[in-house]
């Protein structure tokens, strides 16, 4: 059987902050509907990379980039549309950011920003069926199914970061980016989570950036080790918690720094 190709695929990358390179070299080859996760110690890279793959990056003045990076084959400094990119290239950020508007709105704001419209009852039928096949998708919609009409910010916080996804799932992305996407919550409301990615793969790409290692052991199919700009290594995740090749990983896995 055919390798599958992979969603993403990067080779050569550097990226500067002005004349602070944040990324050596990096290259690395993200699998289709499986989880990626990105480890290593505070301003290692890997959340700087994490938003190169949806070019969030280009919001902050001094940004430069070298290399390339291939989405479905597809050049995304080149003949991509950032707009229609950043559709399909969904962010899930650290600290939930629910708007100040209803559980209904939050979900139904992507969706319109695109063009789909409320004006006919056909219309608003499918707004609330997206609505609502969104908040399934997101394991919250049995618990706001009562308050979709009520203010987003008088849920708790892990429910913010579930309606967050939702919000995501929304605009019918291929590709889920989480920038530690349950630092900020409980052990409850994080177990959540943990299990709703389990669900999510098998229909998404998803990359994870994340502090916690036995959550990358927990969720992952791959993992990549950030040290200092440089992906140091990269492989499944198993081989990288139980068999790491280099000894820098080895190190931090086993706790001496980071």
């Amino acid at each position: 059987m055919a390798a599958t190709a992979p969603k993403f695929h990067v080779e050569n990358l550097d990226l500067w902050y002005g004349q602070t390179q944040a990324l050596k070299k990096v290259s690395i080859a993200v699998d289709p509907k499986a989880i990626t996760a990105l480890i290593g110690p505070s301003g290692c890279g890997k959340s700087t990379f994490l938003r190169v793959l949806d070019r969030m990056n280009d919001l902050i003045d001094g940004v430069r980039t070298e290399g390339t990076v291939l989405y479905d084959g597809m050049d995304i400094f080149g003949a991509a549309d950032v707009i229609e990119l950043r559709k399909r290239i969904g962010m899930v950020f650290q600290k939930p950011n629910p708007f100040p508007m209803s559980v209904y709105d939050n979900v139904a704001y992507g969706p319109r920003v695109h063009g789909v419209r409320a004006r006919t009852p056909a219309e608003r039928r499918r707004l609330d069926e997206l609505v609502e096949r969104s908040l399934v998708n997101a394991a919250l919609f049995d618990e706001v199914k009562d308050r979709l009409r009520k203010s987003a910010l008088g849920l708790s916080g892990g429910q913010q970061q579930r309606l967050c996804i939702a919000r995501v799932l929304a605009v019918e992305p291929d590709v889920l980016l989480m920038d530690e996407p349950t630092s900020a919550l409980d052990p409850i409301s994080t177990a959540k989570i943990e299990a709703l990615l389990d669900e999510l793969k098998t229909r998404y790409t998803i990359v994870i950036v994340t502090h916690n290692m036995q959550q990358a052991g927990r969720v992952s199919d791959s993992t990549g080790f950030f040290l200092n700009g440089e992906l140091v290594e990269y492989a499944p995740t198993k081989e990288i918690f139980f068999n790491p090749k280099d000894k820098r990983t080895e190190n931090y896995i086993s706790g001496r720094f980071g």
